[in-house]
């Protein structure tokens, strides 16, 4: 008898056990969604033509050279193409002041090609000939206000004294600005023929590609000067964009000739500030 009521207790004990195992395995699996969730398509980017391009609003772009002192004396040359530290500086902090946001040609391409938008007050702040107080003067600047900038250089005079190092090219890029080039020594375009292009548009493009490690894609004219001819050339070289000084732009490439405004060692700020709004009338 003893014998036949603990195999009842076992059987009892067993089989409640095996329905709190089964309850429990249901439990878990009704928490599991029958239903897995469908990826949102990627919206397709339409490409803006170069009417459309043209008919959106300018932003304005500066473009500077040298940035140190120089006499009262100096030629109307040295005046145009160099601006004081002080007044570089004051210069910064009146585009901060009036609420300007410096944007990288990223930006621009995006928002002339397919309608992103920008910052209220957009500014492209860029320097051409690839000169060393552009990264001892104008970057320390710049970052006080939280400006990034595009550097164009002309890779003959990388390393060479008073010039850009690779060593500031390559923390220029790695800091957020810009490095984009501006030919191998700065000939002017409309000169080139046959291996010209190699040499003043391919191999610069990868020197600045092997130094910085990212795509070069973006190119100056030197002395602003372009013809018909260059655009080809410089599409098949791999860069999305060229920019001039204040010429008109191209109505059929405006992409290849975006314009930019010298900023002149004469002016004063209000001056810069006030031929930034001339220059670019149509400006955001």
């Amino acid at each position: 008898m003893k014998k036949l009521i603990f195999l009842s207790t076992t059987g009892l004990f067993l089989m409640f056990s095996c329905q709190q195992k089964t309850t429990a395995t249901v439990e878990t699996n009704a928490a599991v969604p029958d239903t897995i969730a469908t990826p949102k398509k990627e919206e397709k980017l339409v490409m803006n033509d170069a009417e459309a391009i043209l008919a959106r609003k300018e932003v304005p772009i500066l473009c500077y050279h040298n940035i140190k002192d120089f006499p009262a004396s100096a030629g109307e040359m040295t005046k145009t193409y160099t601006v004081k530290p002080a007044a570089f500086s004051e210069q910064m902090k009146a585009l901060a002041d009036a609420g300007y946001q410096s944007i990288l040609p990223d930006q621009l391409y995006d928002y002339l090609v397919y309608n992103k938008p920008l910052p209220a007050k957009p500014v492209m702040i860029t320097f051409d000939d690839t000169r060393g107080e552009q990264y001892s003067i104008g970057a320390a600047e710049m970052k006080k206000h939280n400006f990034k900038g595009v550097f164009f250089v002309m890779t003959v005079s990388i390393d060479r004294p008073n010039y850009l190092s690779t060593t500031a090219i390559k923390n220029l890029s790695d800091a957020g600005n810009c490095i984009a080039a501006h030919t191998w020594d700065h000939h002017m375009v409309t000169k080139y023929a046959g291996e010209d292009w190699n040499t003043q548009l391919v191999k610069p493009k990868a020197k600045l590609e092997e130094i910085i490690g990212k795509p070069i894609t973006n190119f100056a004219y030197p002395f602003g000067l372009w013809n018909k001819e260059a655009i080809p050339e410089i599409k098949k070289s791999g860069y999305k964009m060229a920019y001039t000084l204040s010429t008109k732009r191209d109505s059929i490439d405006p992409l290849f000739t975006i314009r930019r405004m010298i900023v002149s060692g004469n002016w004063s700020t209000d001056r810069m500030m006030e031929s930034m709004k001339t220059t670019f009338v149509n400006a955001k």
